[in-house]
């Protein structure tokens, strides 16, 4: 299995439907399982919700998921390794990408600086890793949790304990960032999503981290030596 694919993703996989979200996979069989997410708000003129897309791997169907929440108001990238296909799923929708001003993912193409919230929304901008090689951001609005890299379902992300895990780089020094949210659900950069009992299932991934890490880095090492 491949950690990652590239080329037009042609057999997507619906993930984490939830009222006024979608996630998605858009390679079901590579390793890394990046997910790509949508969420719907509100709208200013109380006509068709208003579509944001995060984090976005594109692929045939996802504009079908897209017009079923409403109109795409913009993409976000959410930190500086995910620059994904944000690009192509904005020009092909007419907007722009948006991103927080601490993160830079080195794309060739014009974006908007993102503030303290996402804009019409609920969703706070919150920074959750501040590293010299790595800087992301979460979208929270006290239901919902969206994050990059933070935290993932994957198997390399998780020990055999764990629901959810922290990514295995920052068991080092797990962010503080992590201890403010109480989701009802969790959206991750990385495999499916969890949305039941998330904020449980996240204070118990957040306690054991550094315990758990030597035991998740020899799981890791294992797996790519076999």
């Amino acid at each position: 299995m491949p950690m990652k694919q590239s080329g037009r993703a042609t057999d997507i996989r619906v993930i984490d439907r939830f009222d006024r979200g979608v996630g998605w996979i858009a390679y079901p069989e590579e390793g890394m399982q990046r997910a790509s997410h949508a969420v719907a708000v509100p709208s200013e003129d109380g006509d068709e919700d208003d579509v944001w897309v995060v984090d976005p791997v594109d692929g045939e169907g996802v504009d079908d998921l897209l017009d079923d929440l409403g109109d795409v108001r913009g993409v976000v990238v959410l930190m500086d390794r995910h620059a994904r296909d944000a690009k192509a799923v904005a020009d092909r929708h007419d907007v722009p990408v948006f991103v927080p001003s601490f993160v830079d993912p080195g794309m060739d193409a014009p974006t908007q600086p993102l503030g303290d919230t996402l804009p019409g929304s609920d969703f706070r901008v919150v920074r959750t890793v501040d590293w010299p090689i790595w800087d992301e951001a979460a979208l929270y609005d006290g239901e919902t949790l969206v994050v990059g890299d933070l935290v993932g379902t994957v198997d390399y992300f998780r020990t055999d304990r764990e629901r959810v895990g922290v990514h295995p780089m920052l068991r080092v020094s797990p962010p503080d960032a992590l201890r403010q949210f109480t989701p009802d659900r969790i959206l991750s950069g990385h495999g499916e999503g969890i949305m039941t009992d998330a904020t449980r299932k996240l204070e118990a991934a957040t306690d054991g981290t550094r315990r758990r890490a030597p035991k998740l880095w020899l799981k890791s090492a294992t797996s790519f030596l076999s």
